[in-house]
């Protein structure tokens, strides 16, 4: 789950980080009323996505008709295929010097790390790949996290990366600096994030770190224990506007565990293994998979169901790839399943089951008097879909 940049503002608001004022419009009208309030603003793009800059959905205003005609030309925008729905209008900072800051899931070390780097306002991918020793890190101890002389080193270590700076000293830099971290990294842990980011962390003219961007990123897994985000971002628009897929959404919905991937082959299967190793059967043979659809250890008719008509609501879907392991699960349930499935929803794109397992004779039996492409090896299925589904390719 991915805030926008005011909604993690107002989480840094919380715990005590400075942010500029600033409001959300939703129309030019509005935007001109925040600049009439705070006299030189900077008119923000609300899209969760970066580069929003090059892109030209940030914009300086010096008036209220600068605000107006800025919001009127980023409102409604395209940025990397994203609608602009609404603009931050925020007052103009008097920047010093920019800085990079966030506390990220370091995935490898398993833990949270964080990251300052004197190089901020830029992409941070782009100096980790062009300039990664302007980068200083630091892996706070999770229970204690990060304790002031950690922080004070940090700072002294990106500071030594870029030769100094002049924009504050640094006792006065550190002062601030060491709160500011501490307080970003209890909120990453208390939202579980996977990212709390600010860039830049603006030094103003007159010395003080307000937070000139934010960036938030929550752990889907741990939804159930942020209801009140949740309920916020929970509806079509706020799904739209904090980047989550719609179908992957409507798929969180139905209780499906369903990863949207964009190719034309539908997969289904009973257990994460057997379908990551579907997807790549599925691109071996020339195929580009369409999703990730787990739906565990049961197969019966409801369950098929609903996890094929899931994977019918992307209109990309040209052929679909039901691959299952019979255990406890019996092939002819499966087989019985898929059918009922098949006749309910109409289904009438190339449909290839491979089952293996308890009763798979039978439930291979069935699927073929019922016109349904039964398969015996995953290899085999795979690549029947992906020639089924080229010549329908062929025939559109």
């Amino acid at each position: 789950m991915k805030l926008l940049e005011h909604q993690a503002k107002a989480q840094f608001r919380q715990v005590g980080i400075d942010c500029p004022m600033g409001r959300v419009a939703h129309t030019p009208e509005q935007a001109a009323h925040v600049a009439r309030e705070l006299g030189r603003v900077v008119i923000k793009a609300q899209v969760p996505i970066g580069g929003r800059g090059k892109a030209g959905g940030v914009k300086l205003a010096g008036s209220e008709e600068e605000a107006r005609r800025a919001a009127e030309q980023i409102l409604g925008m395209d940025i990397k295929g994203y609608t602009v729905p609404a603009v931050l209008c925020e007052e103009a900072l008097e920047i010093a010097r920019e800085l990079y800051l966030g506390v990220a899931l370091d995935r490898d070390r398993r833990s949270l790390v964080v990251m300052l780097s004197f190089a901020g306002g830029m992409e941070i991918e782009e100096v980790a790949e062009t300039a990664p020793e302007k980068i200083a890190k630091l892996w706070p101890d999770p229970f204690a996290g990060p304790q002031p002389y950690e922080i004070r080193r940090l700072a002294l270590d990106a500071l030594s990366a870029v030769g100094g700076d002049e924009a504050m000293p640094k006792s006065r830099l550190l002062v601030q600096l060491v709160p500011l971290v501490q307080s970003l990294y209890a909120l990453c842990q208390r939202l579980d994030a996977t990212l709390c980011e600010i860039n830049p962390l603006v030094i103003t003219a007159t010395q003080r770190l307000i937070a000139g961007d934010g960036k938030i990123e929550i752990d889907q897994n741990a939804e159930f224990r942020h209801h009140d985000l949740v309920k916020e971002l929970g509806d079509d628009q706020g799904a739209a506007d904090s980047g989550e897929d719609r179908l992957e959404v409507e798929a969180k919905r139905r209780g499906l565990t369903y990863v949207h991937l964009g190719g034309d082959v539908g997969v289904i299967g009973n257990g994460a293994g057997l379908v990551m190793n579907t997807l790549d059967l599925v691109k071996q043979h020339g195929g580009e998979p369409a999703n990730f659809l787990d739906i565990g250890g049961g197969a019966k008719a409801e369950v098929v169901r609903n996890a094929l008509e899931m994977v019918l609501l992307d209109p990309q879907v040209k052929g679909i790839f039901v691959n299952i392991f019979g255990g406890i699960t019996r092939g002819d349930e499966v087989a019985n399943g898929v059918i009922e499935a098949r006749d309910q929803l109409g289904i009438r794109v190339p449909l290839v089951v491979r089952m293996t397992g308890t009763r798979e004779e039978e439930g291979r039996k069935i699927l073929e008097e019922a016109g349904i492409v039964p398969a015996i090896s995953a290899p085999e299925a795979a690549q029947k879909i992906v020639e089924l589904v080229a010549r329908s390719g062929e025939r559109g």
